[in-house]
């Protein structure tokens, strides 16, 4: 490891909230690191399961936060990294992400060989089968879609290598620090998911760029607190996917995908209907139409902010109108 490696500022950030067993050796993972952070921040949100309990104990120099209330995975990292404004970067990991050795020093070295890039995702493997692709970074459909790029695939059939994508999947995940406290960091009204997707794109409007760091290996369970497909999940998801849209999607494409965005949401409340969440999902459209008036507020807000052209935003969006259906459908063999 070379001296420059040895300095770089960085923070890793753990938001928990009742991660159990993981919590453990997700810790470990990062106090075994190549390359040591300098600053390690946890932030609990209420946990009841007792998963943080003597974690200054059993990892000297860790600095814990506990909220008294889950303020949900936003706020919590947005205080982490507001404490870590010292540092160039900030680093994310889920509790239920286990970092390989060099996870981080790979980032780093990312980072430090390309320059015009500011934030990093890394690749996480099913930590049940590593063999299989957890993701390789997020893909931004024109519609509004999102999905974890290779999600579920064999590592023999789609292992992409270093390249740039949308946006990376925030259970590990770089950012440079100031870039992230500029935009704001994670928007706060999401409580949690999509709000990795929806910073990427406040980031991609001010000139920023994402690199899919394929040597940056994570194993990561995945959904440890609450299940993918839980009422939970569908709701808050489903609301800021709208959200997400209406605020970022740049003139002149806010007009000309805004029929395929309601497309879709029509075919996704059909489909949760059909599985037999539709009014979770009616619930989360519902809520999300009604908090419109303060998500276009806030849209003249970024769009005001942003130094990137439309047509660099548009080439790294997926295009085509059956994409999404492909995708979902490759994820489910």
């Amino acid at each position: 490891m070379n001296e420059a490696l040895k300095t770089a500022a960085v923070a890793v950030i753990v938001v928990n909230w009742n991660a159990g067993e993981h919590l453990e050796r997700c810790l470990r993972s990062i106090y075994s690191q190549t390359m040591r952070p300098r600053r390690v921040i946890l932030v609990d949100n209420a946990s009841s399961d007792g998963s943080a309990d003597g974690v200054e104990n059993r990892f000297p120099g860790v600095q814990i936060v506990r909220l008294n209330y889950n303020a949900g995975f936003a706020v919590a990292n947005n205080i982490a990294a507001r404490m870590a404004a010292d540092c160039e970067w900030i680093a994310l990991l889920n509790p239920d992400a286990f970092a390989e050795p060099d996870w981080l020093e790979r980032l780093i070295t990312a980072a430090r060989d390309n320059p015009g890039f500011s934030f990093f995702g890394s690749r996480t493997l099913n930590a049940a089968n590593p063999r299989l692709l957890d993701g390789a970074g997020d893909v931004y459909h024109i519609s509004g879609a999102v999905w974890r790029r290779g999600y579920g695939l064999s590592v023999d059939v789609f292992d992409p290598p270093t390249e740039e994508v949308f946006a990376p999947c925030a259970a590990a995940a770089m950012y440079k620090t100031a870039d992230f406290l500029a935009v704001g960091g994670f928007d706060e009204s999401h409580f949690c998911y999509l709000e990795d997707i929806d910073i990427a794109f406040r980031l991609r409007l001010l000139g920023g760029r994402c690199l899919y760091v394929r040597e940056s290996t994570a194993l990561h369970v995945g959904s440890g607190a609450t299940s993918r497909h839980s009422d939970f999940a569908v709701y808050h998801g489903h609301r800021n996917l709208v959200w997400t849209f209406f605020k970022n999607m740049p003139a002149p494409f806010f007009l000309l995908y805004l029929p395929l965005h309601l497309l879709a949401n029509i075919a996704s409340v059909v489909f949760f209907v059909l599985q037999g969440q539709g009014r979770v999902t009616l619930k989360a459209k519902f809520d999300a139409i009604k908090g419109l008036p303060e998500i276009l507020r806030r849209r003249k807000e970024v769009q005001q902010m942003r130094i990137a052209s439309a047509k660099e935003l548009r080439r790294v969006m997926a295009g085509g109108f059956f994409t999404p259906f492909l995708a979902s459908r490759r994820r489910k063999k």
